[in-house]
């Protein structure tokens, strides 16, 4: 979980866009939109979340394996949480 101020922030701003991407579709839904524009949305919405998910989990790699908890293994702490991270959002992708 995200705990410093400005990561709390961060996914706050991600969480209320993803809550107007979703009312956004229930609108569109209840209008009769299109299936493509449907699904069009429906992708953004999927990759908001991926992109919470991504952030959140940065976040816990990096308060699991911090920087004193690394050092003592002999890490590079931060390019492992690079390296994790960047395959975790390929994969989401």
């Amino acid at each position: 979980m995200p705990h410093a101020p400005e990561e709390k922030k961060r996914a706050i701003t991600r969480l209320k866009r993803i809550q107007g991407q979703a009312l956004a579709l229930e609108r569109a839904i209840e209008a009769g939109t299109e299936c493509g524009d449907l699904l069009q949305q429906i992708a953004a919405l999927r990759g908001a979340v991926n992109g919470l998910m991504v952030d959140v989990f940065d976040s816990h790699l990096r308060e699991t394996f911090g920087p004193l908890k690394g050092k003592a293994k002999g890490l590079d702490v931060e390019a492992e949480v690079e390296v994790m991270t960047k395959i975790i959002r390929s994969y989401l992708k």
